[in-house]
């Protein structure tokens, strides 16, 4: 397995005007029953997660024609999952993508200047550690 690299200046200034993101932050917490209404309920979950030297065209193609597109990249973002075709996007897209959201996205879902930590990473924080 390789190690996915950090994505470039370019990508993530690039990530940050793409269509998608900006749909992905207009619809964040808009729809929770987004999966129920996903295209991707009546396909077979392998074709959203491609062997790594496959394409994953024929996903994000699926992904294009679907009405939850955007609810479903904001949850991949959010959650920072890199695996798989989430939104019409690939693991690399978000990977640049997911550095633009932190930088716009805070808890309660307003703009913010220097970025924060992904929801999980503040999940974490919420967890009692037992010491004893």
């Amino acid at each position: 397995m390789t190690r996915a690299r950090m994505p470039r200046p370019h990508e993530v200034a690039a990530a940050r005007c793409d269509p998608r993101l900006l749909r992905a932050l207009g619809e964040r917490q808009l729809d929770d029953a987004w999966r129920t209404r996903g295209v991707c309920q009546s396909v077979d979950p392998e074709t959203f997660f491609p062997a790594p030297s496959e394409p994953a065209d024929a996903a994000v193609a699926l992904c294009r024609t679907c009405d939850v597109q955007g609810s479903c990249l904001a949850w991949a973002l959010d959650v920072g999952d890199c695996h798989g075709v989430w939104g019409a996007t690939t693991p690399r897209e978000r990977r640049a993508m997911l550095v633009a959201w932190r930088g716009q996205v805070q808890r309660d879902g307003e703009p913010i200047e220097g970025g924060g930590p992904p929801v999980r990473d503040r999940l974490l924080t919420l967890i009692p550690v037992n010491t004893s």
